[in-house]
């Protein structure tokens, strides 16, 4: 492998591939690209401004802004400099940003827009260390980030910048990035140039990446996957076109239509609940074919193992009904890699049927991410698995089932936090906090969260993810979170689908006022008593769901509910539905 740090990658790109679109964002209705030799020199004028207006090797710069060139250009300029970025999310609190900002005392933050702006400035008095605040958008009385530009294009001291960028090594920090946590404050992965190289370079035969390709990025940058996945698509020569937003992803996948994009279970879970219910929608014998093929789908096995009449079949189901599948997500797409939580197999085998592989990995910000990912080497797929483990990466099983992980790709701390990092890091093996297995002696299979494994009153363990993920296969099903710790057996709190609810609800000639009224009528529930039993039927009797109760809001981020990579914060909902749960295991008909 090349002995790189992630800065170079951008001389490297110019290099090699040579693109007129590196990065393309769309800027007042049309697509802006940027080429490889533009990107480089936009970050080296960064440096240069950077290292004018005093930065240190080893000062933390923060960038807090949705996916665009420019946070890529600021990221590279200031790495270049010898500072470490800490990205934040955009959706973070006030609380959780201001620890963040303190713990590592960020010198500047570059920020997307005036929204994050006032964030920022709003509890600026609260972060002494911060000298001023950057936009990537023009806001009246806001520093402009041209400005460090402008400086850098005076102060051009290429001999200093040099010596910096060689006085770093690949097994240097990049950057911190906060772990969201459901509990307690975040802690900061401190990951290093090699962390990150090292984990992109492991993955770039998961796909056939090449320059010809193009990316649709939307999820967080700030998050290590979409930023190990834009490593990987620099490494590689694929252009990469930012959405504009998470409500345009449909629109800008139809424009850019690109070959690969990342993205998590529940927007797939989405997308595949908006196709159905256009199938609902259609007539006659059209109907009748989109739930054949649908059907059929959901059946799909690799490798022809359904046999050669299925086969048959699933040829004539793309002609007719999986290539406008294909269309809507612009034609072209090779593949789409999913990560962040646990994708239901269904999903994985109906779009794979449809000609639309997913490929679903495993990993954590502490291991830069992946640890595993079904790929598109001989043999390398298996539905309900997290696929191989990727090359150069060590696992193994602790004694309760715990994965346990050795390679480059291990973090090489929590920022200011050793005794947390010797908990996690023993003699070398990083201690994942999830519980999984081999299946054929090759593919990751994960059951469930360490942490979220709990115990009945009568000693029974449980294991909430299995259960919350064949709940949630149901349409009627939104969210639901497994309730039972020290109680006699397990509940459920779920938050229907109300879009879906309420197209059921007018079949049926039910009335649908409000939210709150409709989780109460007696037919709805029965309904849903009918989603929880045949659940119920595949599970032991200790693990089955005796108790529901429906919810009338949805789990959010901005509630605080969720992670900003949409994990139940299951201490908070609880803590929040305190009632209901008393409710649920204080009634007498048990």
């Amino acid at each position: 492998m090349e002995t790189l740090r992630l800065f170079d990658l951008l001389p490297r790109f110019a290099e090699k591939f040579n693109k007129p679109d590196m990065l393309a964002a769309k800027v007042n209705g049309k697509w802006v690209k940027h080429s490889s030799s533009e990107v480089t020199e936009m970050a080296n004028l960064i440096s240069y401004g950077l290292l004018q207006m005093g930065i240190n090797i080893g000062d933390r710069i923060s960038i807090i802004a949705n996916n665009r060139p420019e946070w890529i250009i600021a990221n590279m300029g200031l790495m270049e400099a010898g500072a470490i970025n800490v990205p934040i999310y955009p959706t973070i609190s006030e609380t959780d940003l201001v620890y963040i900002l303190n713990d590592v005392e960020v010198k500047y933050v570059f920020v997307s827009n005036k929204e994050m702006f006032d964030k920022v400035n709003n509890v600026r008095l609260s972060v002494p260390s911060i000298i001023k605040i950057f936009s990537f958008d023009k806001i009246e009385g806001v520093n402009y980030w041209t400005e460090i530009i402008e400086l850098g294009n005076k102060f051009h001291n290429n001999e200093k910048l040099e010596q910096i960028k060689q006085s770093i090594t690949p097994t240097d920090i990049a950057t911190i990035l906060y772990t969201s946590g459901t509990t307690g404050n975040p802690k900061g992965v401190m990951l290093s140039h090699h962390n990150l190289i090292s984990n992109a370079v492991a993955n770039q035969d998961a796909a056939n990446f090449n320059p010809e390709w193009k990316a649709l990025s939307f999820l967080p940058l700030n998050h290590v996957f979409e930023r190990m996945l834009t490593i990987l698509y620099l490494y590689k020569g694929v252009s990469i076109y930012y959405a504009e937003s998470m409500e345009k992803i449909s629109d800008n996948i139809k424009e850019v239509q690109p070959q690969c994009f990342a993205t998590v279970p529940r927007l797939l879970e989405k997308v595949y609940d908006k196709i159905v219910a256009k199938g609902h929608e259609q007539k006659g014998i059209k109907k009748l074919m989109f739930f054949w093929a649908l059907n059929l789908g959901l059946r799909y096995e690799l490798n022809g193992a359904n046999g050669w009449w299925y086969e048959f079949q699933l040829k004539i189901a793309n002609k007719l009904v999986f290539v406008k599948w294909r269309e809507a997500l612009g034609g072209n797409i090779k593949g789409i890699i999913s990560g962040g939580a646990a994708l239901q197999p269904r999903l994985a085998r109906v779009f794979t049927a449809a000609q639309i592989p997913i490929l679903e990995g495993y990993g954590l910000t502490e291991t830069s991410p992946v640890i595993a990912v079904n790929n598109f080497r001989p043999n390398s797929i298996c539905f309900g698995t997290v696929g191989p483990i990727i090359e150069g990466v060590e696992v193994k099983f602790a004694s309760d089932g715990e994965i346990l992980v050795k390679g480059p790709n291990v973090m090489k701390g929590y920022y200011k936090r050793e005794k947390e990092t010797k908990e996690v890091i023993v003699d070398g093996w990083f201690h994942t906090g999830d519980i999984g297995e081999l299946i054929e002696n090759r593919f990751l299979k994960i059951t469930d969260r360490k942490k979220e494994i709990f115990k009945t009153s009568g000693g029974k363990f449980i294991a909430p993810q299995i259960i919350e993920n064949k709940l949630k296969e149901s349409p009627f099903i939104e969210q639901v979170m497994i309730i039972g710790e020290s109680q006699r057996f397990p509940a459920a709190l779920i938050v229907p689908s109300f879009a879906y609810l309420k197209e059921w609800c007018l079949i049926k000639d039910i009335e649908f006022t409000s939210y709150q009224n409709i989780i109460k009528n007696e037919k709805v529930v029965l309904r849903y008593q009918k989603e929880v039993e045949k659940v119920n039927k595949n599970l032991s009797n200790y693990e089955m769901i005796k108790k529901f109760k429906l919810m009338p809001l949805e789990w959010t981020i901005d509630s605080g509910e969720m992670t900003p990579k949409l994990s139940l914060k299951r201490n908070l909902i609880a803590k929040n539905n305190q009632t209901i749960i008393t409710e649920i295991y204080n009634s007498k008909n048990d």
